[in-house]
């Protein structure tokens, strides 16, 4: 594709999700003709709530909401840099159907509903050689046609495709087996015995919710610190699962419990469907490779995907990986060479192997490394940073679903300055 002088550059962006909007309105920001492709039809990506299960094993579901969620983080985090939630929201853990309204209100405010294709999925996106060839099917008229980008963000979520470990015997275990990505209510474990499996925000909470109906709930995990369960009188935790049986389960320690089901709380698999092999990327135990600063193709730099790392402040790093990207894609920035990337990317694989995290699905956590992170980025595309209070915010309410799962959700925040903030109205040194 040859462009005129004078032509904007095209940006193609895969998902009209909190990554997906964000990278939208960026583009747009920057001058660039962006459009976003939605196979859904409605904007919102995983924040929907919907009642529909797969209808066979190579159906898909794509929301893992469920009935009674309630953020796991502070609305006072979860807004964009420079879009905050409403004022008129007095708690700061919010609904599910909150976060959606928002992303309505975000796409309204910035008039990004005109660069939407909803009921549009990318089906195969490959290079060409000086541009992105991408086939987009339209569900609504059923056809399917090449179109093409200077620019690709891969935005399609990671709460779609269920990590199952493989343990011993689950073939043999006769009860219902379910990842949590299809629970949507506890009334169907009324009276029953059940394992949860996982005891990151998604098990915690689902098994909160869980043990009212049921009879018994097992959680099973291997944190090296011990959750607070006491205020669930019917919750007994064990350590990891050894081998299951027909009714049941035996465990690490050598003990044993039967129950009628068993839901996996352990994440998700990064997948790429419509990604070509050409592409170069590829995903070996969830490690998505080979990227720059975890969001630029190093094969192919004009393509970066937005929200990979976990254990950070969602709706911030989305921002912030889209404004470092757009450096480099509008020309401000030049990216280094291929072989100066990869060797930052060996570099920062050593250094997490270095310590002590050679578990390859951990390569894009962060935790404590985001502060690190955010700060590499700012400083290499001169952009601006996450403000500090979120910083400190996020610090406070950190890992609170582990030890104050019953109370915490209680406590609202209220940010003052670019420094301080409140909590239920008192300031935190």
């Amino acid at each position: 594709m040859i462009k005129t002088s004078g032509e904007k550059r095209r940006v193609c962006v895969i998902g009209a999700g909190t990554a997906g909007l964000c990278a939208l309105k960026n583009s747009l920001e920057a001058g660039l003709d962006a459009v976003a492709y939605e196979r859904g039809t409605e904007i919102g990506g995983t924040w929907i709530f919907s009642d529909e299960m797969p209808k066979d094993e190579y159906d898909e579901v794509h929301s893992s909401m469920y009935e009674g969620l309630r953020t796991n983080l502070p609305k006072e985090v979860m807004g964009y840099p420079d879009y905050s939630y409403p004022d008129d929201i007095a708690e700061s853990f919010i609904t599910s159907n909150q976060v959606l309204e928002f992303l309505r209100s975000y796409a309204e405010h910035f008039k990004l509903r005109p660069h939407i294709k909803l009921q549009h999925e990318v089906i195969r996106v490959r290079p060409r050689l000086d541009d992105w060839e991408v086939y987009v099917w339209d569900h609504s008229t059923n056809s399917c046609d090449p179109v093409y980008y200077d620019f690709v963000y891969v935005c399609n979520g990671h709460y779609t495709e269920p990590d199952i470990p493989d343990v011993e015997g689950l073939d043999l275990f006769e009860g219902e087996k379910m990842h949590s990505h299809l629970y949507r209510k506890a009334d169907k474990f009324k009276g029953e015995r059940v394992l949860i499996i996982g005891a990151g925000p998604s098990g915690m909470d689902i098994t909160n919710h869980v043990r009212v109906a049921a009879q018994q709930v097992f959680l099973s995990h291997h944190l090296s610190t011990t959750p607070n369960t006491a205020f669930m009188g019917n919750v007994t935790q064990k350590p990891d699962v050894q081998r299951f049986t027909k009714d049941g389960a035996v465990f690490t320690d050598g003990s044993t419990e039967s129950f009628g089901h068993v839901m996996f709380c352990t994440g998700y698999k990064y997948t790429f469907p419509c990604l070509s092999t050409d592409v170069g990327i590829q995903v070996i135990d969830n490690f998505v490779q080979p990227l720059w600063k975890h969001c630029i193709n190093i094969n192919h730099p004009t393509m970066a995907f937005v929200g990979l790392p976990f254990n950070v402040i969602p709706t911030h790093i989305f921002d912030m990986q889209v404004r470092f990207t757009l450096k480099f894609f509008t020309g401000q920035r030049k990216f280094p060479s291929r072989e100066q990337m990869i060797a930052d990317l060996e570099q920062e694989i050593q250094e997490r192997w270095g310590c002590g995290v050679r578990n390859q699905k951990k390569a894009h956590q962060m935790g404590e490394r985001q502060f690190v992170y955010y700060n590499e980025l700012a400083r290499i595309a001169g952009i601006e940073n996450i403000k500090p209070v979120i910083h400190k915010l996020m610090k406070d309410c950190g890992k609170k679903y582990i030890f104050d799962l019953d109370t915490y959700r209680s406590n609202k925040y209220t940010i003052v300055d670019d420094e301080n903030f409140l909590k239920n109205g008192k300031p935190i040194v």
